[in-house]
Formats: C-alpha cells, structure tokens, sequence
C-alpha cells in the first residue's frame, strides 16, 4: 500500500501518482516522451536501455521492470532478457559506444559530479556525439528522479515480467503522453 491515499490502489508504480495528481503527471508524460520517444541519434530502445539501467541501479523495480519492458520490445527481444540488464548486458547486443554511454549513466545515478572528462572522452572515442552524451545524462538524471518519486511514495509493483509485457509494448510504440491520464495499466 502507498504511503499516501490514492484514488485506485489497484494502479502500480507511477501510474498511480499520475492518477492522484494528473496536473504534475502532464509534464513528467511529456519529459518521458521527449527523453525516450523524441528526437535523438541514440534509438528508442537505446534510450529505453539507459533508463532501464539506471533505475535497476536506483532498484526501482517497477521503473526498471516496465522500462525494460519497452526496450525489449523496440529490439523485439524476449521479456526473458530483461534480467540481462541486470547482469550487464552478456546477451543483449550493445554497442561499444552504448556501453560507454552506460558508464556515463552509471556514474551520474551516484552524482552528477561522478563523470569525468576520460567518461566522455571514452565515449567519444566510441563515436558518441554531443546530443547523445547530453540524452545520456538526462535520461539517466530524470530517471533518478522518476525512481525516487515510485519508491519513495511506497507504491506497489506487479514482480512478474509478464505483467509488463502490454505496458511495454504500449510505451514503446504509443508513447508516454496521455490526456486525461489512464486509469487502467
């Protein structure tokens, strides 16, 4: 149970806080859709992978779990394979340029101040551009942010992968930007 009244407790994670306060979800919808689904030369799924990460290392299940969800299926990938973000990445194909821009995300999940110029120069070296290193960073600050607000309001998370299968499909393909705010997951 949540540590604050909402109206339909039956809704996991963040979608419940967007349902008890549609006025702030409004602009947190529209900042996943930008960061996530909005113009960047790193994919959907790349950018669904940083966020997946950061909030498996911020341990919010839910956020890690339904972010997960949807970089599996921007890559058509098994939900099987979720837990291998968790294991850094053995089986899902990353890129080395992605994995030093995972390294970036990793180190700003401690601090901002975590990331020094041989973090960026590493991921130039990759082939990392400007945009890219900023998407990086951003994702990886919003997420910070989204996990604390799931975790730190106490709210419930379904444990099962499979419960995340249509969430997932759902962010990756539909988008993050919903007015008035769902009230079914």
């Amino acid at each position: 149970m949540a540590h604050i009244a909402l109206p339909d407790e039956s809704l996991p994670g963040i979608v419940g806080l967007f349902n008890f306060r549609p006025e702030t979800a409004a602009p947190l919808q529209l900042l996943a859709e930008t960061l996530l689904r909005g113009e960047s030369p790193l994919t959907s799924g790349e950018r669904e992978l940083i966020a997946a990460y950061v909030s498996h290392l911020n341990d919010c299940h839910f956020c890690h779990t339904s972010h997960a969800s949807a970089a599996m299926a921007h890559l058509e990938c098994d939900l099987a394979l979720i837990d291998d973000i968790k294991k850094g990445f053995r089986e899902i194909a990353v890129t080395p340029k992605l994995r030093a821009l995972l390294n970036i995300a990793a180190k700003v999940q401690k601090s901002g101040k975590q990331v020094t110029d041989e973090d960026v120069a590493a991921a130039r070296a990759e082939g990392a551009d400007d945009q890219e290193i900023h998407d990086t960073v951003l994702i990886a600050a919003a997420f910070c942010m989204f996990d604390r607000y799931v975790d730190g309001l106490g709210t419930w998370a379904p444990q099962d992968h499979e419960a995340y299968r249509e969430m997932g499909q759902r962010m990756a393909f539909t988008g993050y930007v919903r007015y008035p705010v769902e009230t079914t997951v």
